[in-house]
């Protein structure tokens, strides 16, 4: 091969040029002595036009044999076409096929979902899950940069805790040496300590909830991204919010437009989500709620996926609600004085995709935390460390937490956030 490998990500800027591309057999058809094949590298689709007389027959034989997935390398002249997808296509001079495949498993009639997710390794090779996880890379580039922009570091929690974050009925037991251990729940208790060191960070990375839920809404292993900001009020976090959650979805567009297309994503719905977001209270939506006929919502309760959705289908962008009562929060969240709310928020996603992002104002007093610890009866010894943080130099603060694949599942248009991770893991799945 004497032409250059180039990407077909790239092939605007090889116009005129002879090419040689890497990659696999997405679909092909023949007419005669003409193939036509449509070849995937990751990057993007193209269309390469196998001419009989411009190949060896030995290949124009073997390319004929080659089915869906073969691996290939072509080499050609890249020529612009406005009726190919992406603009261009390629007149192939000759290449070689690597391996020539037959009969791969996922083929272009319908499939279960329980076969596609039992053939995820093989159904991440498809369009539509291509599109979904380059969007999944765009939002995790955008949030990253943004909160580079913004001087925070990045400081990862660790995944083995000997505590509870967010309650002990959703914890992973496992054996730790001799000792019992968790997987996390949430990064951000430690975030919180980092927030004593650097004053603004962020956490990114898996968590795990043994959540005995099988809707569209759960995984057992999720992605959070938590930013912690010493100093911060719930304010000052809201704000926060707004704006990572403004600039990431403007990113995607600006970045991943064709991968959307894909997925026939409604682009005016993502064009809408500007500042400011809808603000209420608790008791604000519990008002909503009870003037709604179809809703079971009773005053006291934390807001269920029904609720969530009767509320985010009221507006184009997401809504914040803030000041929950405080017996269905955690028990690091600040109350408010002389009151039974806390200073928290949960961001409702629009489209009816749920909560996206659950925050608050920690409590900053040694002694209301230490009150808080005992009352939900968790062991005091293992929140020593935590309680430290109260003991010098306590400083008000505030974060949240946001779930990487509601918000990759909202952004795409998806229903499912099993499709919005290479690899879910649910209730029932653990492989492959």
């Amino acid at each position: 091969m004497s032409a250059p490998f180039v990407s077909i990500g790239r092939l605007s800027e090889h116009a005129g040029r002879s090419v040689s591309l890497r990659g696999w057999l997405n679909n092909k058809s023949s007419k005669g002595k003409l193939h036509f094949v449509q070849l995937r590298d990751g990057s993007g689709y193209v269309q390469c036009v196998v001419f009989q007389k411009s190949v060896t027959p030995e290949f124009f034989e073997a390319v004929g044999r080659a089915g869906q997935e073969s691996s290939l390398v072509l080499e050609g002249e890249v020529v612009a076409d406005a009726r190919a997808p992406g603009g261009f296509e390629i007149q192939v001079k000759g290449g070689a096929v690597l391996q020539s495949v037959d009969g791969f498993p996922i083929g272009p009639k319908e499939h279960g979902p329980d076969f596609l997710l039992s053939q995820r390794h093989l159904w991440l090779r498809s369009k539509r899950q291509w599109a979904l996880l380059r969007i999944r890379d765009a939002v995790i580039t955008a949030l990253r940069g943004f909160f580079d922009e913004h001087d925070f570091v990045c400081m990862d929690s660790p995944m083995f805790t000997p505590s509870a974050c967010e309650g002990t009925s959703t914890l992973f037991e496992v054996g730790y040496f001799d000792r019992k251990a968790y997987l996390t729940q949430s990064g951000q208790l430690y975030a919180e300590a980092s927030a004593m060191a650097f004053g603004k960070v962020y956490c990114f990375g898996p968590t795990f909830r043994a959540e005995k839920s099988k809707t569209r809404r759960h995984l057992t292993e999720f992605w959070m991204l938590e930013p912690e900001v010493a100093f911060a009020t719930l304010e000052d976090v809201l704000e926060l919010a707004e704006d990572m959650l403004v600039h990431t979805v403007a990113e995607v567009l600006r970045r991943r437009k064709p991968e959307l297309e894909v997925l026939e994503r409604d682009l005016t719905k993502l064009a809408a989500i500007q500042k400011p977001f809808p603000r209420m209270t608790y008791d604000q939506a519990a008002a909503i709620l009870k003037d709604t006929p179809d809703s079971t919502f009773r005053y006291g309760d934390d807001l269920g996926a029904a609720d969530e959705t009767i509320l985010s289908l009221r507006h184009d962008r997401p809504v914040m609600i803030t000041h929950y009562p405080a017996a269905v929060k955690a028990f690091y969240m600040k109350r408010e004085p002389a009151s039974d709310k806390v200073k928290c928020v949960d961001v409702i996603g629009p489209e009816g995709v749920g909560e996206l992002i659950g925050g608050s104002q920690r409590e900053d007093d040694l002694e209301l935390l230490l009150h808080r610890i005992r009352e939900e009866k968790l062991p005091e010894e293992a929140y020593q460390w935590y309680l430290d943080l109260r003991r010098y130099g306590s400083v008000p603060h505030s974060g949240f937490g946001l779930g990487l694949e509601r918000t990759v599942a909202w952004i795409a248009g998806v229903e499912h956030v099993r499709e919005a991770i290479p690899f879910p893991r649910t209730m029932y799945r653990m492989e492959p």
